[in-house]
């Protein structure tokens, strides 16, 4: 079992992956910098959990 994402996680996810859907890849490492160089977030931790919904999100959709 997974761990669960917290609204605050689900919420910059789904913004960051909304307005930069193109730039984000499939590959959690090349995300990790993305999310650093689109959103401004203090917390490493934040910022890899993030990277790796986006990375998640990215591996599944069908349509992107």
């Amino acid at each position: 079992m997974g761990r669960i994402k917290t609204k605050l996680i689900k919420g910059a996810t789904n913004k960051l992956v909304d307005r930069h859907r193109q730039e984000f890849k499939k590959n959690f490492e090349e995300n990790k910098k993305l999310v650093s160089k689109f959103a401004n977030i203090s917390s490493t931790k934040i910022r890899n959990i993030i990277a790796g919904y986006v990375t998640r999100l990215m591996n599944t959709k069908k349509d992107i």
